[in-house]
């Protein structure tokens, strides 16, 4: 079935609503993202399509994310390609709004705050970026939020309950989807948010729309973020000292790459390992975070330890 291009939220609520009803379904998900999709993006489309009757993919470049404006500019739009993705996976509804339609009275005065949650790693280096991250989330959050009872739906039976409403992200963005996991759960959001891993390259590599503007050179470097993840994750596997200070070591020795963090965490807090992993064996869970430039781009990625 061809994919559906909506770009207002009125014509999002009634063609979710048109197409629960006709499918008799009884769950709907969203795809939030920011447009110029690759297999990451195909990934988290095919885990909603699995997993839900309806599925809904917006495609919004919002610019409260963007502190620098030539950064916002220079964020690709592919949209033609983005839709062929999305059909390709089987996505009912694409999701286009422009700015107007989604800041109808310019930028908002009141903002989702990320707290100290968001004010570490990403958000030191990005001030502000996760304030506008989950406001925007929050409102796709209520935009698609599957209309109840539906007339000559299987809705119909839950007598006027919502559909079970999902909202997939990925885990390559740890940090988000803490945030995104935060939000939801503090301010009671009727949403499940499923976190779905990360995607990478067959090099280790992981996906991203950033990846396009690295030379060759650049992206053969930038692969020392991986194998130092990987590096962690064997040993956290093993039950062995993490020795960050080698891994650490490992990533300055690439002189291509600047690098601005790279820790292992609290999965939920993101606080630092109160234990001194770098000596003990490791126990428990956690999340290996690491930020730094390759040439001019700057690339993020983390690694689950015994999750």
């Amino acid at each position: 079935m061809p994919i559906q291009l909506v770009t207002t939220v009125a014509g999002l609520k009634a063609e979710s609503a048109r197409l629960l009803t006709s499918k008799g379904g009884v769950s709907q998900g969203l795809v939030p993202t920011m447009g110029a999709l690759h297999e990451g993006h195909a990934t988290l489309a095919r885990t909603a399509v699995e997993q839900n009757d309806v599925v809904v993919a917006s495609i919004f470049v919002n610019p409260l994310q963007f502190g620098d404006a030539a950064d916002l500019d220079r964020y690709p739009r592919t949209l033609d390609a983005d839709l062929s993705l999305l059909e390709e996976q089987g996505v009912d509804l694409a999701f286009a709004p422009s700015v107007e339609e989604v800041y109808p009275g310019g930028q908002p005065l009141v903002r989702i705050t990320s707290g100290n949650l968001g004010d570490k790693w990403e958000g030191a280096s990005r001030p502000g970026h996760f304030d506008g991250a989950l406001t925007v989330v929050a409102k796709l959050l209520h935009y698609g939020l599957p209309a109840a009872g539906l007339p000559g739906g299987a809705a119909d039976s839950a007598a006027g309950r919502l559909p079970a409403y999902r909202a997939y992200f990925g885990q390559k963005d740890a940090q988000q989807l803490a945030l995104v996991r935060r939000m939801v759960a503090d301010l009671n959001f009727p949403v499940e948010i499923v976190g779905v891993p990360t995607v990478r390259a067959t090099d280790g590599l992981a996906l991203s729309s950033r990846n396009r503007f690295l030379s060759e050179a650049e992206r053969d470097a930038a692969l020392v973020l991986s194998r130092a993840l990987r590096l962690l994750e064997q040993r956290a596997n093993a039950h062995e000292p993490l020795d960050l200070d080698s891994a650490l070591a490992l990533v300055e020795s690439q002189t291509l790459v600047s690098l601005d963090y790279f820790d292992v965490v609290d999965p939920v807090t993101l606080e630092p390992l109160a234990e001194n992993c770098r000596e003990t064996p490791f126990r428990g869970e956690a999340l290996a975070l690491i930020a730094a430039k390759v040439g001019p781009v700057r690339l993020i990625d983390n690694m689950p330890l015994n999750s």
